[in-house]
């Protein structure tokens, strides 16, 4: 049944393009004429030892793809294809695969790891192929060291692939005892003990009930202790990842460890190389990151109903935690602010150092004080930019009380560096500082204000003044000058102390995205978004300003529009400047449509924007599609009804928009539009609703579409409903039984984890929305009784979410609505119904007693609903 491929695998790799190109396509042809014996084929391919390396992997890779995808949808029907497979087929198959793990040649042994898994990560939660673990863990005593790396490899992968629900406990213990067994230090192949620590970091998830017996677990936390101080560099660095991992996944059971893990990562972040020392300090890292989320989630109160106490372990550690971290700010790379991607020693302990500042709070201040000080003004750059490193690090976290004081010293000193510092890096890290002091410590709720009268004039002079700097300084700079009107937007509509200064900035602003050289380090992204929200922060008096702003910026996107002939690098580039104006014109758009003064002059550039929102579709960039797309309903909005003229021209792209599915956030944004869209025109979008519906009804109904766009699809009925009124009737018969069935699935999904969970409430809440859109889009009307066959359905979904007990405030919210629309429809109709739902009278009392004043007001206006529905 095999065929021999190894010439045509050969020739798909191929320089000459006619060869490759005719390989490729004899490939893709057996593939769809016999399925099994292409699978076969490429497995004896992979499997034999006299083969070229070359082929062999090319199969292994061909094999991995037929068995995995990306794309949800994908995957589902190559997982199906797989499983229709002839079983007698499989089986060779996968006795092949099994017999390349002892193959002496290294490619084709870590390429089979790989195909293993993805076949384990099909079958194994079918409940086949019952006999794969114990025919890997009889490799692991084999003697040619090789083969007992690919196993355990193999193992990892497995653990990678497969959740722990579909590995039952005994064999979860075997696969533990050979991956720890294989990590020890008895073991002498440094190759077989590598893959074994990897692996081990793949089971972790596995091991729950292991973690939970004492001496399990010490034996476990003591080999990966030991493989810390491995000689072997890559070794040290897995084990270290280990621990990180662990430290996440099972902090409740660190205590006993603590110590000694302190001791390990404190030798290593001083003396080894930087792979293993980055991965000790991400140790402490993910520990402040545990805490954070305890302390919030709890705000230090830990009663009986908190999951996990907090063990305070960097508290405990703090005195000679920070200290060490502060050393390694003094370690940084020459040219690190150059290079976006940089990673080193002095970047992680910062990031370190800020974590702890948010778990300790206060407690930080009096151990990091003393460094700056001494450090902050010495002639060595790296002295001065590890100081202000430090003192910028720690700036979220303290309270105010604390900072303040410190921060009102620190302001002139910083920005008379920020000018004079000779040293580019230090005049980086300082322009960052700024920006986190105006981030922090910098707004209306604050008491005392560290920007004043007297101090303003000269921050706006040194900021602007930097933006003429190198990229990277100017960069930050700007990031500096976006928290500082930031921290205005609460100031009033009357008067900002930005004001005076406004056409200066923006000048400012422009001129940095004209820079030749503001494609570096993100500059010209920057400028514009600081330039957004110092228009986002004017006030009235600065209107006229931002009115000037418009057929500039126009101006600009016309530019980018006119067809020159471009490489393709220089296309993306535009694409992105298009996509950076058309967010800028949002930004105006909302700003000036937003009083009524302003949105009468700004109306007048209305059909000019418009036609250069519709030009930029025909460019092929998702992102300047989003951005156009989001300016159009913002123009909706502010234009009203008077939008329905731009609507014959405009109808085909918002189809486009909902028909793709390849870029899912042009499809989500579209989705939104639509809602921006009904709420301007009201009835007036009547003529579109037929395309629209059935292009939704479509979207909802694809396995092609990214999940995350459903939820708005829903609420965008609702938008529809409450626009069309009664017209919405022909749609009910398409509309009520995908809510329905929406509903049904939405609402139990008890043990999911937190990502589940989150997108059920976001669909919960979407569902919800169409409801409420449509309960009030009849109110009032002849047609009210259409809706009383689905009332059960309605009551039956906020039944079964009261009783799940898992919903979030914002579902909350929508439900209590829920509830008091279709009281307040269905009005006396809707009173029997009410009195028999079995939650309502309990989730009703229960909103209006809560804590979140916005549930409490839904509540308030349900109460009323109801009881004019029934004398409650």
């Amino acid at each position: 049944m095999a065929m021999e491929v190894t010439q045509i695998l050969l020739n798909a790799q191929a320089v000459d393009g006619t060869v490759r190109k005719q390989a490729e396509e004899s490939l893709k042809q057996f593939q769809e004429q016999n399925l099994p014996s292409f699978l076969f084929s490429l497995a004896g391919e992979l499997s034999n030892d006299d083969k070229p390396v070359e082929s062999r992997k090319l199969a292994g890779l061909i094999l991995k793809n037929a068995l995995d995808a990306k794309e949800q949808h994908r995957k589902l029907e190559l997982v199906q294809r797989w499983l229709s497979l002839d079983n007698s087929v499989k089986a060779q198959i996968k006795a092949s695969l099994l017999k390349t793990l002892s193959s002496p040649a290294p490619d084709a042994r870590s390429t089979v790891s790989q195909v293993i898994a993805k076949v384990a990560g099909i079958e194994l939660p079918h409940k086949q192929w019952p006999e794969l673990v114990e025919a890997l863990l009889s490799n692991i005593h084999q003697l040619p060291a090789h083969t007992r790396q690919a196993t355990l490899e193999t193992l990892g992968y497995i653990c990678e692939e497969v959740s722990p629900d579909a590995v039952d406990q005994d064999h979860v213990n075997k696969i533990l005892t050979a991956v720890v067994q294989g990590m020890n230090a008895s073991e002498s192949n440094n190759d077989v003990r590598l893959a074994a620590t990897r692996a081990l970091y793949n089971a972790l998830g596995f091991a729950q009930a292991n973690f939970s017996n004492d001496m399990e677990r010490d034996y476990i936390m003591r080999v990966v202790c030991e493989a810390t101080l491995c000689p072997e560099l890559k070794i040290r660095q897995a084990a270290f990842e280990c621990l990180v991992a662990i430290s996440s996944t099972y902090y409740e059971k660190l205590a006993p460890y603590i110590q000694d893990i302190f001791n390990i990562t404190a030798k290593a972040v001083k003396e080894d190389e930087e792979p293993v020392a980055l991965q000790a300090i991400e140790f402490w890292s993910s520990v402040c990151d545990e805490e954070i989320d305890i302390l919030e989630e709890y705000g230090g109160d830990f009663t009986g109903d908190s999951d996990i106490p907090c063990f305070y372990f960097v508290k405990q550690a703090l005195p000679v935690l920070v200290p060490m971290l502060l050393e390694t700010l003094l370690k940084q790379e020459e040219d690190q602010d150059q290079d976006e991607g940089a990673w080193n020693i002095a970047m992680a302990g910062g990031t370190c150092l800020g974590l702890i500042a948010r778990t300790v709070g206060d407690d930080v201040v009096p151990l990091v004080m003393p460094f700056i000080e001494e450090n902050i003004t010495k002639p060595d750059w790296r002295q001065r930019e590890a100081a202000t490193y430090a003192f910028g690090s720690i700036l979220e976290g303290p309270s105010p009380d604390k900072l303040i004081p410190l921060v009102n010293i620190a302001l002139s000193f910083m920005l008379t560096a920020l000018m004079q510092d000779p040293n580019n890096h230090v005049k980086d890290t300082t322009a960052w500082t700024l920006g986190r002091m105006f981030e922090f410590l910098h707004g209306s709720a604050l008491e005392t204000p560290i920007i004043t009268q007297t101090n303003i004039q000269q921050i706006i002079t040194v900021l602007l003044q930097s933006m003429k700097d190198v990229p990277n300084v100017a960069e930050k700079a700007c990031g500096a000058l976006y928290f500082l009107a930031q921290g205005y937007e609460d100031a009033g509509s009357s008067s900002s102390p930005l004001a005076p200064f406004f056409q200066e900035i923006v000048q400012a602003l422009l001129t940095v995205t004209h820079r030749e050289d503001a494609g570096e380090s993100r500059l010209r992204t920057a400028a514009y978004e600081t330039l957004n929200e110092v228009v986002r922060c004017s006030t009235d008096e600065t209107a006229p300003m931002v009115l000037q702003l418009v057929p500039l910026i126009m101006m600009e996107l016309h530019q980018t529009l006119e067809g020159q002939k471009l490489s393709s690098d220089e296309r993306e580039k535009q694409n992105e400047l298009q996509g950076l104006l058309c967010g800028c014109l949002q930004v105006i758009i909302q700003k000036l449509g937003s009083s009524e003064a302003t949105k009468y002059v700004f109306m007048q550039y209305a059909d000019q924007m418009m036609a250069l929102f519709l030009r930029v579709f025909a460019s092929r960039s998702a992102t300047a599609h989003e951005e156009a797309m989001l300016a159009i309903g913002a123009l909706a909005y502010a234009a009203g009804a008077d939008f329905v003229k731009y609507m014959p021209e405009f109808y085909r792209y918002l189809e486009m928009g909902l028909q793709n599915f390849e870029d899912y956030q042009v499809c989500a944004i579209t989705v939104g539009v639509v809602g921006d869209i009904c709420r301007a025109l009201e009835d007036k979008v009547l003529p579109y609703c037929d395309g629209i519906m059935t292009q939704l009804l479509k979207d909802l109904s694809s396995n092609q579409l990214h999940r995350s766009v459903k939820p708005p699809i829903f609420s965008c009925f609702g938008d529809i409903a409450l626009a069309i009124g009664e017209n919405f009737e022909k749609y009910l018969m398409y509309a009520m039984p995908m809510l329905q069935s929406a509903a049904e699935l939405s609402a139990h999904i008890s043990g999911a984890d937190d990502d589940m969970l989150e997108y059920t409430n976001s669909l919960r809440n979407g569902i919800l929305e169409a409801y409420s859109g449509i309960f009030q889009g009849f109110k009032g009307s002849s047609k009210t009784q259409l809706l009383m066959p689905f009332a059960p359905h309605v009551l039956q979904f906020l039944d079964s979410l009261y009783m799940e007990k898992d919903m979030d405030d914002a579902v909350s919210k929508t439900a209590i609505g829920v509830l008091g629309d279709l009281a307040d429809t269905l009005g006396s109709n809707a009173g029997p119904l009410i009195q028999q739902s079995v939650s309502s009278r309990d989730f009703l009392s229960e909103c209006l007693s809560s804590d979140d004043h916005l549930i409490r007001e839904s509540a308030e206006w349900a109460k009323l609903a109801i009881s004019r529905a029934i004398s409650f």
